[in-house]
């Protein structure tokens, strides 16, 4: 009897001992999968926090710059001076929306990390 006791204590133990393991797998996973969030999230604020400061700035710079240029040539050119202002400036945010959309498309794969360590455990697990 004991004989029998003993294998059921250890087939009892063994799956024990494979519900902690794989709990532990999946509490790690977890883990990993709230660090890269975080880190996600932190990297999206700071840079919407430059976009911000970088924009305002380009902003004040830009009308301080076509306030000095019409200014500077009021009295000769000064239609000419504004139209091709305004179709540079037009042009330029042409192609900064352009390259703005094509950024959003190469973005990195969120929760790469975490899949690629998934994909090891069952590697692992299913030979």
């Amino acid at each position: 009897m004991t004989g029998k006791a003993g294998r059921s204590s250890g087939l009892l133990g063994s799956l024990r001992q494979f519900a902690s393991t794989t709990i532990e797998i999946v509490h790690t996973r977890i883990e990993l999968l709230a660090t890269e969030l975080d880190e996600e999230r932190q990297r999206i604020a700071k840079a919407l926090w430059l976009a911000a400061i970088g924009a305002f700035c380009l902003a004040l710079g830009v009308l301080l710059a076509i306030l000095f240029l019409v200014v500077l040539f009021w009295d000769t050119h000064r239609l000419l001076v504004l139209g091709m202002l305004a179709g540079g400036f037009l042009a330029t945010g042409i192609a900064a929306m352009l390259a703005f959309r094509s950024r959003l498309a190469e973005r990195t794969r969120l929760f790469s990390q975490t899949l690629e360590e998934l994909r090891r455990d069952h590697d692992q697990l299913n030979p």
